[in-house]
């Protein structure tokens, strides 16, 4: 890859996306930290995945480059560990050797893409910009599911339970029955559900539901509060 070619301060930007870098080169660690601000984005450089997987990390749609090693054969599993524990980051795998099972496996777990060393700057860069894209899917979904978990936890634990029946296909007074409460005891939980979920119709409350995986076998007296 070559070095930074130059021009205007690339730190002058202020492109809040960050890009990790995990190799335990310097060379490299150094030649990618300034491409990376040659973009406008922000890098983080780390020797090694236990410093990675230690920092913390902010909450914007990121990506991280991981550098595979021919002397390692635990960097698969670090690449998995990675993605389970940080899945709003999209992996890009660089690595200085590139068998076609080491490169099925990687992909296979997740990774963006699979490059090999010398990297072009212009695959490395468009592979970024591709795990932003995947990144800020992945960083809305679990704004979306953060939201519908703190809209359900704000139900009480009869609203919920109203809320897990009425999903299931039940009408008011067989709710109220299952329940041992009145008819208009329970259209006054649904309201409240409807209201506290932000729910614009019985649909939408029905989708959002699918998307808490909630079904019939959440039991009234299993659900918390």
């Amino acid at each position: 890859m070559r070095a930074f070619r130059g021009g205007s301060d690339p730190r002058s930007t202020h492109d809040p996306r960050t890009v990790f870098v995990v190799d335990d080169d310097i060379d490299t660690r150094q030649s990618l930290e300034l491409l990376i601000c040659s973009q406008g984005w922000q890098p983080q450089t780390c020797g090694s995945a236990q410093e990675f997987l230690a920092r913390g990390r902010p909450f914007v749609p990121s990506c991280l480059i991981l550098a595979f090693s021919s002397t390692d054969s635990s960097c698969l599993e670090v690449q998995k560990r990675i993605a389970r524990e940080c899945a709003e980051i999209s992996i890009i795998v660089i690595a200085d050797y590139g068998d076609i099972p080491t490169t099925v496996q990687a992909m296979k777990a997740g990774a963006v893409d699979f490059l090999v060393k010398p990297l072009s700057e212009e695959l490395l860069v468009a592979a970024i910009c591709q795990s932003f894209v995947r990144s800020r899917a992945s960083f809305d979904r679990g704004m979306e599911m953060r939201d519908l978990r703190n809209r359900h936890a704000s139900l009480t634990p009869r609203e919920q339970q109203v809320m897990v029946l009425v999903v299931s296909g039940l009408l008011n007074k067989q709710v109220g029955a299952e329940l041992g409460i009145s008819e208009i005891t329970v259209k006054a939980h649904r309201g409240q559900v409807m209201q506290k979920m932000k729910a614009a119709s019985f649909a939408h409350l029905m989708n959002m539901a699918s998307k808490l995986r909630m079904t019939r076998s959440m039991t009234p007296g299993a659900i918390s509060a």
